[in-house]
């Protein structure tokens, strides 16, 4: 809204607030599920560069996720039940083209035996950028691609997401009514793309880091959610301590 053509008024007041309200807002959303995705691939990548290279790896063998999520649980890590841990495993596994993403600022977390090579020929094989991937997908979006063992299947999901800007309960729905089966056997599959894509449920980064496993993330506890309001207050000041300059 461009506030220098028109003269002000009430109305025009409050539109302008409620525009950058939601622009910001929604920047916010996308910072944050970006923190998290991040997050959860370098954890991967550490039980992954454990698995390989650890000193007492064997002691722990089979029970490792097991243990470590103990431990985490007991330092207050959110998200890091053994199921959770083994999901990361398989995104860091699944995506190793991630690695070109880390800022520069942050390039020291990067697992240290990590492989370029693998990381070249990914990126190299992809449809779309992981910049972009990263950009339009949440974490919970790449948990159910990465259960994909089919690259091609994985990669039609991606770009049919991107493209379609869609939700992680559009993706499930789209999986579950077996689209990528579909469109292989289909003859006019432009048809069966805008059947697909009609009436699709788009995502909503506002919203997203309302989800509880980002209340989680955040440090929130459920009394602190009890209303929306509430709610917009305590994700404010969470980012707000996030943005904060180092001391």
């Amino acid at each position: 809204m461009d506030t220098n053509k028109h003269e002000w008024d009430f109305e025009k007041l409050v539109g302008v607030i409620r525009q950058v309200h939601e622009e910001m807002a929604a920047q916010a959303g996308k910072a944050v599920n970006l923190s998290l995705t991040m997050r959860n691939w370098l954890i991967g990548g550490y039980i992954a560069e454990y698995e390989l290279s650890g000193a007492d790896r064997a002691a722990y063998g089979e029970n490792l996720l097991k243990e470590l999520s103990r431990e985490l649980r007991r330092h207050e890590i959110s998200n890091s039940g053994r199921r959770q841990l083994y999901n990361y495993l398989a995104f860091y596994r699944t995506y190793p083209q991630i690695a070109r993403t880390v800022p520069a600022q942050t390039r020291h977390l990067l697992p240290q035996t990590i492989d370029s090579e693998k990381v070249r020929t990914a990126s190299a094989q992809l449809g779309i950028s992981p910049e972009k991937l990263l950009g339009s997908l949440s974490y919970s979006h790449f948990e159910q691609l990465s259960a994909f063992e089919d690259d091609l299947k994985r990669s039609f999901y991606e770009i049919e997401c991107v493209q379609g800007n869609w939700s992680v309960r559009e993706l499930k729905r789209q999986i579950g009514s077996l689209y990528y089966e579909r469109s292989g056997l289909s003859k006019d599959k432009r048809k069966l793309a805008e059947l697909a894509q009609k009436g699709t449920e788009a995502a909503e980064p506002k919203l997203a880091i309302r989800y509880p496993y980002i209340f989680e993330f955040l440090g929130l506890k459920s009394r602190e959610v009890m209303s929306e309001s509430h709610l917009e207050v305590q994700l404010l000041d969470k980012l707000q301590d996030y943005s904060a300059p180092m001391k």
